[in-house]
């Protein structure tokens, strides 16, 4: 018998149970054996059900109304739009010239560089034969 389910009752006409005698039928209070748990378990369950019925028609609302002198990018007539792919060409193409750029500045710098370092060996061995 599980503790949860036994239930203290009053004698009903038996001389065989004393007062207060443990009973193993549930005490009958107009929810037809149920016990707060399976009630608490189908009250979950219809708000979840609800819930799932009636959250599309939440989430499906209109869009808020344009604010004057604002139109929508895809209302817009052909003519004025303008188009994207000259644009994202031009930006790679200034951004490469600039790497280019400075890659050929540090080429010619460290080239610079390396004459400066020939030059100053070139100068050392010449004053070590003096």
């Amino acid at each position: 018998m599980d503790r949860r389910q036994a239930t203290l009752r009053e004698p009903q006409g038996r001389p065989e149970q004393g007062r207060g005698a443990i009973s193993d039928k549930p005490q009958a209070t107009g929810d037809k054996g149920k016990g707060n748990r399976e009630k608490a378990k189908s009250a979950a369950l219809m708000v979840l059900m609800l819930f799932l019925l009636f959250a599309p028609e939440a989430t499906a609302q209109q869009p808020p109304a344009a604010p004057d002198g604002f139109v929508p990018a895809d209302t817009l007539k052909p003519q004025e739009q303008l188009p994207a792919a000259p644009l994202v060409i031009g930006a790679y193409a200034v951004a490469w010239v600039a790497v280019f750029g400075y890659l050929w500045s540090i080429w010619s710098r460290l080239g610079r560089v390396e004459r400066d370092i020939a030059e100053v060996s070139r100068r050392q061995a010449a004053g070590e034969r003096r």
